[in-house]
């Protein structure tokens, strides 16, 4: 039995035009924000050499390159996947730590929690998400509801085994966990046709973001780490990095 099989397709079709923005919106914050210290300290500068990188260029557009991979994975996690699956389900956002989203249901309470693909955990923060459906666990229990925790990954597949103790939670992946929430096995496609052309409406604005920071970070690296003659000075570069 699905949570909520009566969904509104239009609030959907709502909620994931906002949060393409929302993505955006953030994504470009962050790469306004950034600055070629911050980023330089996070990075090995000892591969950079054994690369020969060279040019300040050539070292900004990798680190920059890295940097907005690693933020746009989070940045998606954090604002695209969670409306969509509180839309769907006409959830509330939770105050239980570790719980996105509850959903009550005559005598049953659903908590999710949204993460992204299913490699998120690892041992120490599945414990810790276990721990926090217990807590919530217990708060329905007190109201004398039957409980029912749900990880939801938004994307990919989650082989189920049998090994170890029995989980008192479900993992849903991709097709399952939207089906679960919605009922229609073919949601998960649907959010992908109804993104459409919309991605290309902010394109352009992150691209003028991404090279202005580029050129940004180019003209900082050079004050920072060139000599005179436009070398990179490596020495330099290894004492801001790892020195005390």
């Amino acid at each position: 039995m699905p949570i909520n099989d009566s969904y509104s397709e239009e609030a959907v079709a709502k909620v994931i035009a906002k949060a393409l923005g929302d993505f955006y919106c953030a994504l470009i914050g962050k790469v306004d924000n950034l600055n070629i210290k911050s980023v330089i300290k996070r990075k090995n500068p000892y591969l950079f050499r054994a690369k020969a990188m060279n040019g300040a260029a050539q070292i900004v557009e990798a680190v920059l390159g890295a940097f907005v991979s690693s933020s746009e994975e989070t940045i998606f996690g954090n604002v695209f996947f969670e409306p969509i699956a509180t839309a769907v389900v006409q959830g509330q956002k939770a105050l239980a730590e570790g719980v996105d989203i509850v959903v009550e249901r005559g005598n049953t309470v659903y908590a999710i929690a949204v993460k992204s693909g299913p490699s998120v955990f690892n041992a120490s923060s599945k414990k810790k998400q276990e721990q926090n459906f217990m807590a919530a666990q217990r708060l329905a229990q007190q109201a004398r509801k039957r409980f029912v925790p749900i990880i939801g990954y938004s994307y990919g597949k989650k082989k189920t085994t049998n090994v170890g103790r029995p989980r008192f939670y479900s993992e849903l992946a991709g097709q399952e966990f939207w089906t679960e929430l919605t009922g229609d096995e073919q949601f998960y496609i649907k959010i992908i046709r109804v993104m459409d052309v919309l991605p290309e409406k902010h394109v352009e604005e992150f691209e003028k973001a991404y090279q202005k920071a580029a050129n940004r970070l180019v003209k900082e690296f050079a004050n920072e780490f060139c000599l005179e003659d436009g070398a990179i000075d490596w020495e330099r570069l290894v004492q801001f990095n790892s020195g005390k």
